[in-house]
């Protein structure tokens, strides 16, 4: 009896955490909203998000299709089994993956093999503590890949671009936290959360910065330095105007936590853990004696759903909106410049790093002239039919395509690439000397964009493992924002330059 209700609080665990953004993220994400202009593409976008977290609630579905890497933290009385806890947990978590819960994940490293139910060589990640207090205390963080990927460490003395020398005292640490934010952009679905380990080696930095994550968002650090440090980088974060998804505003940064530990004297590492506003984390206390859940953590205050007319934030006027059916003609792609809003009906194909490379050395396998390749990786599951339902889908990042993008449009005529946190220069040229344009999706809504496909019409490379397959989507009014256009213009580059410049003002001197 012990061990099914330890499997269904884990199970309730890690479900909870996928579908339901706890209580202090939502109040950041409230304070957000209520920064921004009305109108503005930054308002639009934390709209859509609001939208996101309560389709999430009421579906019990994945707030990000990209569920992430499950990382539980776990501290046990002693004399509590862990070999059991383990084990419940990898039970609950191949449930959850069948139920549509969690994505599958987990893939081989040098075969590319996906194991389709998240369990695989170190996956999950469960670290065991123990401690003196007479219940088990289970922390569950699912962080998405494209977070996890604007992670960085820095080892002081560094250049950093737009503020100079970071030494190794007090102030080049600020200097590394601030720049970290800046690098990130919108890549990580901004406004995001930060944690920051200070000290340590390569790896117990980056475990203690990610540690940082599981405080509350609205705590106070005990530690005084600390504690000054956090309000000044969370105010000087949001004053470099990269805004949510990176489309320029008010909110860049929604929380950030920092935690310190000694270091050897030949070593000073800064690292930052970043999670995006899709900010799922949640922790349990459980009873020893019967495996059931006797707390929630996160839980303080009424829960807060967001009004569908509060902080209503259309885009303004002056931006077109165009409707465009796939197959799409070269002139109606240059058509479209930066800041339209596109609404896409008809059909797309999905479209991520497996199918790149795979484009890049072989023959498509539909004849992709004029369409649209969605950079994403659903969660989906098989129906009654025998056809497939997809449950969450919101964009990937774009930028690990960059290699590839430019060649495979002009290889196969394709004419719009949807994704988030925009491409680099080789695609910019190609968009221009191809006729192609970049279209930037709401990263994390995966619920908003599930609602506008309406059937799926097919798959191919299905070998590659659901979140790499090209699923073949039937759409209706698909919203996304012309950020690259085909005259070379790209909203992403001029946000990056303006913020670098915001970001030089950082240089002089804060903290002795």
């Amino acid at each position: 009896m012990y061990i099914e209700q330890l499997e269904k609080s884990m199970y309730d665990l890690i479900c909870e955490t996928s579908t339901n953004l706890p209580k202090d993220v939502r109040r950041a994400v409230k304070a957000a909203r209520e920064q921004e202009d009305a109108g503005t593409r930054a308002a639009m976008s934390l709209d859509t998000i609001a939208k996101n977290i309560n389709m999430a609630d009421d579906k019990l579905s994945p707030i990000c299709q990209d569920t992430g890497l499950p990382t539980f933290k776990i501290k046990t009385p002693v004399g509590v089994n862990q070999l059991e806890i383990k084990a419940a947990i990898k039970k609950a978590l191949v449930q959850a993956t069948i139920d549509g819960k969690l994505r599958p994940n987990a893939v081989d490293s040098l075969t590319g093999e996906n194991s389709g139910d998240n369990l695989g060589e170190g996956l999950p990640v469960i670290k065991f503590e123990q401690w003196e207090n007479d219940h088990i205390e289970v922390k569950l963080i699912l962080k998405g890949g494209g977070c996890e990927n604007k992670n960085i460490q820095y080892s002081l003395p560094t250049e950093l671009d737009g503020l100079g020398r970071a030494g190794r005292d007090l102030d080049g640490i600020r200097k590394c936290i601030l720049h970290s934010v800046y690098q990130a952009q919108g890549q990580g679905c901004s406004a995001g959360f930060i944690g920051v380990g200070i000290g340590g080696d390569r790896t117990s930095g980056y475990e203690l910065a990610k540690d940082q994550l599981f405080r509350a968002v609205d705590d106070i650090n005990p530690n005084a330095e600390l504690a000054q440090l956090e309000s000044y980088i969370l105010e000087s974060a949001n004053k470099l105007g990269i805004g949510t998804m990176g489309f320029g505003g008010e909110a860049t940064l929604l929380g950030c936590k920092i935690g310190v530990m000694h270091r050897i004297p030949a070593s000073f590492y800064v690292s930052v853990a970043y999670n995006c506003w899709a900010y799922r984390r949640m922790a349990v206390d459980l009873d020893p004696a019967t495996g059931s859940v006797t707390n929630w953590h996160y839980n303080e205050g009424e829960k807060l759903s967001f009004e569908q007319d509060e902080g209503q934030a259309e885009v303004k006027q002056s931006s077109r909106v165009v409707e465009l059916t796939a197959p799409i003609s070269e002139e109606q792609i240059r058509d479209l410049k930066v800041g339209d809003v596109v609404k896409i009906s008809g059909r797309m194909y999905t479209g991520r790093d497996a199918i790149h490379k795979h484009l890049s050395e072989n023959d498509a396998p539909v004849d992709l002239d004029g369409q649209i390749i969605y950079h994403c990786g659903p969660v989906v599951l098989k129906n009654e039919d025998g056809g497939y339902d997809i449950v969450a889908a919101g964009p990937t990042t774009s930028i690990r395509e960059e290699p590839y993008q430019g060649d495979i449009m002009k290889k196969f005529g394709i004419r719009a690439v949807i994704g988030k946190g925009g491409m680099g220069p080789k695609t910019l040229a190609a968009l221009q000397e191809h006729g192609g344009v970049y279209l930037n999706a709401i990263g994390g809504a995966a619920q908003y964009y599930a609602d506008c496909i309406k059937a799926v019409e097919g798959v191919d490379l299905l070998q590659f493992g659901i979140p790499e397959a090209m699923w073949h989507l039937r759409v209706e009014d698909f919203t996304a924002v012309v950020t690259m256009d085909s005259h070379g213009n790209s909203l992403h580059a001029d946000v990056d330059q303006s913020s670098l410049e915001k970001l030089s003002q950082f240089k002089e001197k804060v903290f002795s």
